[in-house]
């Protein structure tokens, strides 16, 4: 066990002293980026997957990608989830996978009558491939990551250190932001989201891995934190990454990891028999109270201005017309183009085009389920319906899962903030439909497998 910790603390120091030596030499960041997937190659290579180490890799790459694009490393923006993408073939080259992963392959087929109406109906003045590769890499790299998960066998524990291999990445986010932006009282001035605090990179994407990782460090602490130094060290990275997700201003990636960690709770409870739900009101009581500190010095931090935030106010108080920075009227131009288009839909990546017929001003989609209604039409909610549907059917048979809640959640709500401009939500939806069987932690002894 000393060994065991020691490692996990010489990690965590590790993913700090990355973002160091990124924040002061910059170019490192794109070896860094290069050498995740060179050694992600390896060691998959070596041990032929046979413990599902695409799985550690992949949560890697997913938990580094926002590190690696507000720094510069990352190659290209649709770079790690060609990479999720690899790995995931790659593995299934070595592991095989589930004959019931075909619905997904179904999935994939239905996005095609889109790709036809895409190039033939697009403008010559549109990038075409551009606008294929950005709009189905998400799509794309979540069929085949859940292709390979689909029914696959795993340890709980296993899971865990999938979670932590994808939460290491973000303290290195973290610790960077610290470094880009030591104090906040300097730089927050309204309520809209803020760059600064952001590391000068979107707070969307910022907020929605810290967000992730909160979920992460939460899970170390309440279920994994064997001793007192460990339940201090997850409980202070746990208040590190809140406090920087809330100061980014930006909502849905702190909402998402808080309905992460309720419905991780929620399992743990329903799980334990009456001995062990009695310790839930420990576990709730230190829960709130590390909430209400982290907002209360958030508040203090940015003068009250948090707090307005969340309550959808300008910086005087007074109340915004709109309750989602604007992405109500995207949201109503595809649906209109939707109904427009109710078959075959507009194409894909047409609809930010065609939406400047009605807004007169070109935006990309935060929301997917409205992108692919209005690009995909029919075919696109028959897609929705098996992403949505498959994970429950599933989870009949997999109760032990007790991450399977959570998981999904977070690619729901996160598909309705920021689409499917990372890996995250790909690769997460695919964790859902993982067969976990229980080793039960210390922690939940008491719990009914």
């Amino acid at each position: 066990m000393k060994n065991t910790k020691f490692s996990y603390l010489a990690l965590i120091i590790i993913h700090a002293l990355i973002a160091m030596a990124v924040f002061v030499v910059p170019f490192l960041s794109k070896i860094y980026s290069a050498l995740i997937l060179i050694v992600g190659f390896i060691i998959v290579y070596q041990t032929k997957n046979r413990n599902n180490e695409v799985l550690l890799v992949a949560a890697y790459l997913v938990g580094a990608e926002v590190f690696l694009r507000m720094t510069g490393g990352n190659f290209n923006n649709e770079y790690v989830k060609f990479a999720v993408t690899f790995f995931m073939l790659m593995g299934m080259f070595y592991s095989n996978f589930s004959s019931i992963g075909l619905i997904y392959c179904f999935f994939l087929v239905l996005l095609v009558p889109a790709i036809l109406m895409a190039t033939a109906f697009s403008d010559p003045s549109t990038d075409i491939k551009k606008a294929l590769f950005f709009n189905l890499s998400g799509p794309v790299c979540l069929a085949i990551a859940a292709i390979y998960t689909i029914k696959r066998n795993i340890l709980f524990s296993d899971f865990q250190n999938i979670l932590i291999s994808m939460g290491l990445p973000v303290i290195s986010t973290t610790v960077y932001l610290f470094l880009y932006n030591p104090s906040v009282k300097d730089v927050v001035t309204g309520t809209q989201s803020n760059f600064e605090t952001s590391g000068g990179f979107g707070p969307n994407q910022v907020s929605t891995i810290l967000g992730l990782g909160m979920f992460v460090f939460f899970s170390q602490l309440i279920l994994f934190s064997k001793s007192k130094k460990l339940m201090i060290l997850n409980a202070s990275l746990l208040i590190f990454i809140t406090y920087r997700g809330l100061v980014t201003f930006s909502r849905g990636g702190i909402i998402t990891g808080v309905a992460m960690i309720c419905c991780l709770l929620y399992f743990l409870y329903r799980n334990s028999n009456a001995k062990g739900r009695s310790k839930f009101v420990l576990i709730f009581a230190m829960t709130a109270l590390m909430g209400v500190g982290v907002w209360t010095y958030s508040y203090f931090q940015t003068s009250g201005l948090i707090e307005k935030r969340y309550a959808n106010k300008d910086a005087l108080g007074r109340e915004k017309k709109d309750r989602l920075g604007g992405r109500e009227e995207i949201m109503g131009a595809e649906i209109k183009l939707f109904l427009n288009d109710p078959v075959l839909g507009v194409g894909v990546g047409l609809s930010k085009y065609k939406r400047l017929e009605l807004m007169k001003e070109e935006a990309a989609s935060h929301n997917e389920i409205t992108r692919m209604l209005s690009e995909h039409g029919l075919f696109g909610i028959l897609g929705f319906l098996i992403l949505f549907v498959t994970p429950f059917i599933l989870y009949v048979n997999n109760r032990q899962h007790l991450y399977f809640l959570s998981c999904f959640v977070f690619w729901l709500l996160t598909i309705n903030h920021a689409a499917m401009r990372t890996a995250a939500p790909a690769f997460v939806y695919a964790l859902c439909l993982l067969s976990v069987k229980i080793k039960i932690p210390e922690k939940i002894e008491n719990a009914n497998s």
